[in-house]
């Protein structure tokens, strides 16, 4: 099914067409616009207002998420049917909530008993009692991973950094660049630093090179390789090779074939967020999801966030023609969350396959990009506001304030306000100073956080995982899977070896690439 051959599809591209006999800022003086357009759901309160929505077209998207089967795929999903088609998986990432009913009764034991074993491992590590070789405390935690093995429970230990309750410092090594695990590793003590392995397969090459490097770095200062197996622990499907690397079989947490990577972080994947926040605050964290996936599964259409949510990107993407969606983070300890979510929404939808094997007859995800405001005011902007760009924004605000200095978070919130303002209503010069105006019309959600808690982000991030869902199954596509994630990697095999001296590259690469590992190596000879 291509969503173009819809009826609903085609009544959405007229309604498009007749946008140009009003502004955004007329609708936006609609009265009664910021009850109708506006939601409260987890501590977050979502405002759709100057969203390019009237009540026709709202009308419109309910009916495409209708023709779509959205909710009927979302309770297939949620009892875990197998809609990650291409690699004949369920998608059950909500059960690591312990929010579906309709999850199977051996899935949800092995969620408790890993949960609880995590708990435990944690609470020996925060409490002192997990001991090293020399018999010392941990006092630092070293995290290596790669994408939603690392993205996820870094943005949270960051956006969560004021509910830290441990003396415990967290370390991410992610990038197979020897910077950064050589950045982690200088100022450490081998004897009181302990590594988190997360790789599902165990053999993911950034995260499998910079396991290694670390092995190496603690045996070369300890002298004890028998000493790894109190200074390592894994999060992995492949129990042999973690045992293998020398992990103690006890010191394994598993991660499941339905728990995809993007969606890993309330698994074992998170145990950095409960080093850092602690088992009550995990709860509560899991918690705000679980009450987006409650209300995803069981409300109304027309009130239901995360599908509305969907709804309004794809008008934006499919039917007004913005190419990127600006994730505007107006609060310093949210600065990773354009990254999180660029893994999320991108590697789920950057797809062009519809679930039949054909090519899909629309754009999918456009580019996800972003910030953190106001930083992002004096660099970026000016193309939004004055640029030829098609985008749309999504702004992110926290009202409370925990530092109690109000003259910065007053003109914080003024900045973040007075930037979706300008981008929905625009400016035009009274004395016709073309140079000065500032075109508008461009569409904004404002979601804004009670108090960035565990609650509030963890509701906040299922959103968007449903969101995410929702948008895959307008367009018909997977969103569960990443086969263009793997061209790379196998490309990345020979020219290796070539570099490596294992093998010519004339043989094995174009004339570009030889020419290009030609110089590189010439200039590498030179060091």
């Amino acid at each position: 099914m291509n969503p173009v051959e819809l009826p609903v599809w085609q009544d959405l591209n007229s309604l498009a067409d007749q946008r140009s006999n009003e502004s955004l800022e007329e609708l936006i003086r609609s009265p009664g616009r910021s009850i109708q357009f506006t939601h409260n759901l987890a501590g977050c309160y979502f405002d759709f207002s100057k969203q390019w929505v009237n009540d026709g077209v709202q009308a419109k998207l309910l009916e495409l998420a209708s023709a779509s089967g959205i909710m009927t795929k979302a309770q297939a999903m949620f009892s875990g049917e197998l809609i990650n088609t291409s690699e004949g998986r369920a998608v059950l990432h909500a059960a690591l909530r312990h929010g579906s009913s309709t999850v199977s009764p051996s899935i949800k034991k092995d969620v408790a008993q890993v949960q609880s074993r995590l708990v435990q491992c944690v609470d020996k590590i925060r409490q002192g009692h997990w001991r090293g070789h020399t018999g010392k405390p941990i006092l630092d935690v070293v995290h290596i991973g790669i994408g939603g093995s690392h993205l996820g429970p870094e943005l949270v230990v960051a956006a969560l950094a004021n509910f830290k309750s441990t003396a415990i410092r967290l370390h991410f090594v992610a990038n197979i660049d020897a910077n950064d695990i050589n950045q982690v590793l200088q100022n450490l003590n081998p004897d009181t630093t302990l590594f988190i392995i997360a790789s599902k397969s165990f053999g993911t090459l950034e995260t499998k090179i910079n396991a290694n490097t670390a092995r190496s770095w603690f045996i070369e200062r300890t002298g004890n390789p028998t000493g790894v197996s109190q200074h390592f622990v894994g999060v992995t499907s492949n129990v042999a090779a973690a045992v293998e690397f020398g992990l103690a079989e006890e010191n394994l947490f598993p991660l499941w074939d339905w728990v995809g990577g993007r969606f890993s972080l309330w698994s074992a994947v998170g145990m950095p967020i409960l080093l850092s926040i602690g088992a009550e605050n995990f709860d509560t964290f899991l918690g705000g999801a679980r009450e987006v996936d409650e209300h995803f599964i069981s409300t109304p259409a027309e009130r239901n966030v995360p599908l509305l949510s969907a709804l309004y990107a794809t008008w934006n993407y499919n039917f007004l023609g913005a190419n990127s969606l600006v994730m505007l983070s107006y609060d310093e300890r949210l600065e990773l969350l354009p990254d999180y979510l660029q893994q999320l929404e991108m590697e789920s939808n950057g797809k062009s396959v519809n679930l039949e094997g054909e090519p899909v007859q629309t754009q999918t995800m456009p580019i996800l990009w972003g910030g953190t405001g106001t930083r992002g005011q004096h660099a970026y902007h000016q193309l939004l506001h004055q640029g030829t760009q098609t985008y749309c924004a999504d702004f992110i605000l926290v009202a409370k304030d925990p530092l109690q200095r109000r003259e910065h978070h007053n003109w914080l919130i003024a900045n973040a306000l007075a930037q979706s303002q300008a981008m929905a209503i625009g400016y035009k010069s009274a004395q016709n100073e073309m140079y000065k105006n500032v075109p508008g019309n461009h569409p904004n959600t404002t979601i804004v956080m009670d108090e960035l808690g565990p609650r509030q982000l963890g509701g906040l991030l299922a959103l968007y995982e449903h969101k995410v869902f929702c948008q895959g199954v307008l367009w018909n596509i997977n969103s569960f899977d990443q086969w263009g994630v793997e061209l790379g990697k196998r490309l990345a095999e020979p020219i290796y070896a070539t570099l490596a001296g294992r093998q010519s590259s004339n043989t094995a690469q174009d004339e570009a690439t030889n020419q290009l590992i030609a110089y590189i190596e010439s200039q590498s000879s030179n060091i």
